[in-house]
């Protein structure tokens, strides 16, 4: 049997306000098991803030900044700076945003982020789509998937475009650090988020965590449906160190992609030629970060 790693240690307390099903309280609870009490985290608007709690309640053992929807990089470097400015050097600053506040609203503060190459963790949470403001379209929902601002009618209007190659944009940035974490495999996830907390520079996680209410699955099965993401390929765990990519979890015989598809009603209404479609575009970026490995590490 291997060794069980995860500290014991929890920083979100019960009675968080977070969504039947939801990813984020196991994200956070992951994270925050991996960089301790010393961590200050700073959120925009999103399902993180949700998680805090209602007033009077707090649910979280360590402090957080709330800031708007643009600026979760730009707080964090300021959050940073005073520390440098206080001789405080034992402390882990975390900005913690959705996706639509990264790779849409936030995406110019996140690259000014990685020119400084502040010592920050930057920490997406990807719920494929702006979950907490009325499931809206972001920048990295899937294609194919319904959205309310993607709905389906007569077997179009859904979303046709594929998800923002985020990563590969910090890479070419200059970002000394990035990983790509799931709340279906804790293990990694931990142990990414500690190598990460180790690195001095901006560092970026990409956090793989299902919405039940947007994706209209049931929330019994948010665990199973982010495995399968990663299973199929369509997720796929990797992290790049200093422009050296590396899968963290290879997947020998992946599975179908239709088996991930099929759990979630955002992809109903897909028919057996668009999921063909989808299997297509998957196996093609799955060669990709192949090829990407490969060629890093010759």
């Amino acid at each position: 049997m291997p060794k069980f790693t995860i500290p014991k240690e929890e920083y979100l307390y019960k009675g968080h306000s977070g969504c039947p099903g939801c990813g984020t309280p196991l994200a956070l609870r992951y994270a925050l098991k991996a960089l301790g009490p010393r961590t200050v985290l700073n959120f925009p608007a999103g399902c993180g803030g949700v998680v805090l709690g209602v007033w009077p309640g707090y649910a979280m053992k360590v402090p957080v900044v709330d800031n708007a929807f643009e600026c979760t990089a730009a707080v964090a470097n300021g959050i940073r700076a005073g520390f440098e400015v206080k001789g405080v050097d034992d402390a882990y600053v975390v900005g913690w945003a959705g996706d639509g506040a990264t790779v849409d609203i936030g995406l110019q503060a996140l690259s000014a982020t990685v020119d400084r190459n502040s010592n920050i963790i930057y920490v997406m949470l990807d719920n494929e789509a702006y979950m907490n403001t009325g499931i809206q379209k972001s920048g990295c929902t899937p294609i194919g998937a319904w959205t309310t601002t993607t709905p389906v009618s007569g077997g179009k209007g859904y979303n046709l475009t594929p998800k923002k190659r985020i990563m590969d944009m910090l890479v070419a940035n200059g970002i000394v650090y990035g990983a790509t974490v799931n709340i279906a495999y804790p293990e990694d996830f931990v142990t990414r988020m500690q190598k990460a907390k180790d690195i001095r520079g901006t560092k970026f996680i990409h956090v793989f965590a299902p919405c039940s209410a947007g994706w209209r699955t049931d929330p019994s099965k948010s665990v199973e449906i982010a495995r399968l993401a990663t299973q199929t390929g369509t997720f796929p765990l990797y992290e790049v160190d200093r422009g050296k990519y590396s899968l963290t979890k290879e997947i020998k015989k992946r599975k179908p992609v239709d088996e991930y598809l099929k759990l979630q009603g955002r992809f109903r209404h897909l028919s057996k030629d668009a999921i063909a479609d989808i299997q297509k575009l998957v196996d093609e970026e799955y060669e990709r970060l192949l090829y990407k490995v490969k060629v890093t590490n010759g």
